[in-house]
């Protein structure tokens, strides 16, 4: 398995404010910690994300990167509206494990903030570093981000936490179907992460048959050759108890799938997005 989705972090309460303090995400996550616990799940590789949005936790987790086989791609972040971007991008982009790009577009103020000119320039370079770039959103954002993708044809998107669906136990919201089937039909939307779903559930218990439902539902639309599995460790640990939990229930959830959509799920998909 290659977990296509986790952070490493120093814990300092300034730098990391969307951490709550005495949260379980209030400390440290290293090496020693990656590595203990994706032995634990049979996990041979990873892609780490960026968690600040600085250039400078970028090349700390391409150093780390540097550290450690286990790590076989990063996703840094840059300033993406700013014209002097491309100096960020040629330096970065030397380093062979910098695989693509994220801004945190759900923690913007402006909903159609990924529809900005600044922006967009900025998306505009990444295909000459040969970078993807990850979309992270949540499930009101969907319609600006059909637009997003239709502005770049040429540009390799990778949709995190398959858009942050708002679950509640039992039920598919509509608004999330109707614009992840709009996303489907984008060829440039190379991939969709199986991660992040935990910490959107809004009930006090967690339904494993709705997180089976929703994985279902984007296996429909995106097929296997699309899907990843991905964790988001540790901020997973907000709602389940360790790292291996997901990756058992996603071992279930392509249980009864062919072998090749499993090995599509679990480790080939990832490898192509970010061309491990």
């Amino acid at each position: 398995m290659i977990d296509a989705h986790h952070h490493l972090w120093t814990y300092d309460p300034g730098q990391y404010p969307w951490i709550t303090p005495g949260s379980v995400l209030a400390q440290d996550y290293l090496l020693p910690d990656l590595l203990t616990s994706t032995d634990a799940a049979g996990v041979s590789g990873t892609v780490v994300v960026q968690a600040r949005q600085t250039v400078e936790e970028s090349e700390w987790l391409l150093g780390l990167a540097d550290e450690c086989d286990r790590i076989q791609g990063v996703v840094g972040w840059v300033p993406l509206a700013n014209p002097g971007v491309e100096e960020h991008l040629e330096k970065l982009s030397a380093h062979r494990k910098f695989k693509a790009v994220r801004h945190v577009v759900q923690d913007e103020p402006d909903d159609n903030f990924i529809l900005g000119d600044e922006f967009n320039q900025g998306i505009s370079k990444l295909r000459s570093y040969n970078l993807a770039y990850d979309i992270l959103i949540f499930q009101k954002h969907l319609s600006p981000a059909i637009e997003f993708v239709d502005r770049h044809p040429d540009q390799p998107f990778i949709i995190d936490h398959i858009a942050k669906p708002v679950i509640h136990n039992g039920r598919i919201e509509d608004e999330w179907r109707k614009g992840m089937a709009a996303l489907a039909e984008r060829d440039n939307v190379t991939a969709v992460k199986i991660s992040g779903m935990v910490t959107e559930v809004t009930n006090d218990n967690i339904s494993e048959a709705t997180l089976k439902n929703y994985f279902d539902e984007s296996l429909e639309m995106f097929g296997a050759e699309r899907l990843c599995f991905g964790t988001d460790w540790p901020v997973c640990l907000l709602r389940i108890e360790s790292y291996v939990h997901w990756a058992n229930s996603v071992r279930a959830y392509v249980a009864e799938l062919s072998v090749g959509e499993q090995n599509a799920i679990l480790h080939e998909t990832c490898q192509r997005a970010y061309q491990l």
